[in-house]
């Protein structure tokens, strides 16, 4: 006998086995205990919720010739042959391959007569959402006065496609999504059944996984089963098994990301690529994980448990986490990454896309938008709050140890003396000329008269401007610091000394300052004194 899939084999029979949608089938028993059925039902709800399922048994218990408190019996011949599909009574539709006026006026035609055995037709109509105008137009009629013997159930994903007039001809029942605690017990059940063994953790992943879908989680579990065949199902297995990342990946990825480092974040994402993990899949899974972050950030701690599909443990985690995302970067990471999403679609290189995304996610620089720009100025206030209260470190580099050695070695230079100032006075010209090119600043400083102090004699050499150039000058003199900084730094380096150095005009010389006079200097140093000894051979002349 050739294998059956999980989700067919172990499709619900009963209203009692459908799993999360009490509120449905509950209200359908109800109707078929007491007679109170309906003409038409519309079932919306997203995929894997139950609805065909549902509809089936709702087909049956109508028409069950031993029903059992509103559920069918499964034991007698009409149960058997609906079972089967070997029933002429009900009639299942796709409408995705079925839409036309043709196909809905086949269905008015049989309308008419009655069934061969049992009490309804029912007519299954699956993703009606999917029937042309001209055939919901067809339909209207009679949906609107079927005649006692049939029913119509409806099944659609999309509710908001179907025509106003059809919705106000159907009791509507809106299926949920299935959470993930229902998902697992469920899978627990079917291994139990199957003989497998398997972690709880791995069956709230796969629960997880399936979005609220136990189909989708019954195929996902379909191959796990399969890719580690008469092996127990393990946290790790399952995730090779499915291609996906696990969540401790995410929170690592968000980090790196917040502290601004694109190469990190590259490689996590390089590593997750190599074992295996489908781009989109990932994408996806990372998306679901900022939306958590965002929850948990922006929600109360037991909204966030009810909104968040996660343990303790998760929670936890996410709860630490959220302190360093602030909802506007979450939100452009959410928007960025939808957007790869959509790109993704129809790119060739899928991964080359992805890269660059989470490059735009570590580096806000590269992204033009609001909410990059507001990440920017977050990072920026978070390290002006580091530097103030002391926490920031800046590395040592040799950029910044180079000023650091500069700054050290004028705190521990001498001071220059009285003697120092004269020999850099006597050396004034040639200590211009080494300062930084500027023709200007040359001409200027080599016009310029070095003086000291001669009633204090303090450590300070004044520098005066007079003659030439003196808007110039006085420019210079208001605004310098830049000048007298590369002058008293050069001064250091050549000579050893510290010498404050300040300017000031001819005219506003300050009180007590004398100019040394370097011609005059200069003459000194050529000047020889000569000794006159006495001679004692006078006598001898």
């Amino acid at each position: 006998m050739s294998y059956v899939a999980l989700y067919r084999k172990f499709r619900p029979r009963t209203f009692e086995e459908v799993k999360g949608q009490e509120h449905v089938t509950r209200t359908l028993r109800n109707q078929v205990r007491t007679g109170r059925l309906q003409h038409a039902y519309l079932f919306c709800g997203t995929r894997g919720t139950g609805k065909t399922s549902v509809a089936k048994i709702l087909a049956r218990a109508v028409n069950c010739e031993n029903p059992q408190d509103g559920d069918p019996c499964g034991c007698c011949g009409t149960c058997k042959r609906i079972l089967s599909s070997a029933s002429m009574n009900v009639i299942e539709i796709d409408a995705a391959s079925n839409n036309g006026v043709d196909h809905i006026r086949e269905i008015i035609d049989e309308v008419q007569y009655r069934p061969t055995e049992g009490h309804y037709k029912v007519y299954i109509i699956d993703e009606v959402h999917m029937l042309s105008q001209g055939a919901f137009n067809a339909l209207l009629k009679t949906l609107e006065e079927p005649p006692e013997y049939v029913i119509f159930i409806l099944a659609t994903t999309e509710a908001g496609k179907i025509p106003v007039t059809i919705l106000s001809r159907c009791q509507r029942y809106d299926f949920r999504r299935i959470d993930v605690d229902t998902i697992a017990a469920r899978l627990q059940e079917l291994l139990d059944e199957e003989g497998v063994e398997a972690e709880e953790k791995a069956l709230r992943f796969i629960a997880r996984a399936a979005d609220g879908s136990l189909r989708d989680a019954l195929s996902l579990l379909d191959r796990c089963i399969a890719f580690f065949m008469d092996e127990p199902l393990t946290y790790e297995r399952v995730l090779k098994a499915l291609g996906e990342a696990d969540s401790s990946i995410f929170s690592e990825l968000t980090q790196t990301v917040l502290r601004g480092d694109a190469g990190g974040a590259l490689r996590i994402f390089s590593r997750q690529i190599s074992k295996g993990v489908e781009v989109g899949q990932f994408v996806g899974d990372f998306i679901r994980y900022l939306r958590d972050l965002l929850i948990v950030r922006t929600s109360s701690g037991s909204d966030a448990a009810e909104l968040v599909d996660a343990t303790e443990e998760q929670l936890r985690d996410l709860k630490e986490l959220s302190k360093e995302l602030d909802p506007e970067t979450a939100m452009r990471f959410i928007r960025v990454l939808s957007e790869l999403l959509n790109q993704m679609r129809y790119a060739s290189n899928r991964r080359v896309l992805a890269e660059t995304a989470i490059l735009s996610l570590a580096r806000p620089q590269m992204d033009h938008s609001d909410e990059a720009l507001l990440q920017r100025l977050q990072v920026l206030e978070n390290r002006l709050e580091e530097l103030a209260s002391g926490a920031l470190v800046v590395p040592k580099t040799a950029e910044t140890e180079a000023p650091a050695r500069e700054k050290e070695a004028m705190e521990v230079l001498p001071a220059a003396a009285p003697e120092d100032l004269r020999r850099i006075c006597e050396e004034w010209r040639q200590l211009v000329a080494s300062l930084p090119a500027s023709i200007l600043k040359q001409q200027l400083m080599e016009n310029a008269h070095p003086q000291y102090n001669a009633e204090t004699l303090e450590n300070r050499l004044y520098v005066e401007f007079g003659g030439g150039m003196q808007e110039t000058a006085a420019d210079v003199v208001a605004t310098g610091d830049v000048w007298r900084e590369q002058l008293e730094r050069r001064i250091e380096q050549q000579y050893g000394r510290h010498v404050d150095v300040e300017f000031h005009l001819k005219k506003a010389r300050p009180q007590g300052v004398q100019t040394i006079d370097i011609d005059r200097m200069i003459e000194e140093k050529l000047k020889m004194s000569v000794e006159i000894a006495d001679d004692d051979d006078d006598d001898m002349f």
